[in-house]
């Protein structure tokens, strides 16, 4: 069984863990954010993280459930607005 994989381009160098869930939709709230991640549903690079505000980079793969989010760097001319 194949693990679906969502890439997501950043828009600067980073992007909390708690904004990632609620911009892919793997959170409908900040707050069912936060439950999922305090509650260690969450695994960044394979490994189960509990701080919301946790910055992801390019190359962070993100976890939740059967969902995966792989992060890439900005597009060209992106970086830094």
């Amino acid at each position: 069984m194949t693990v679906p994989t969502t890439d997501f381009a950043l828009r600067g160098d980073h992007i909390t863990l708690d904004a990632l869930l609620k911009a892919t939709g793997l959170a409908s709230s900040g707050g069912e954010a936060k439950v999922f991640i305090t509650e260690g549903r969450v695994q960044v690079n394979g490994a189960a993280e509990t701080r919301r505000g946790r910055k992801l980079r390019a190359g962070d793969v993100v976890a939740l459930g059967d969902a995966q989010v792989h992060l890439q760097a900005p597009a060209h001319g992106t970086a830094g607005q």
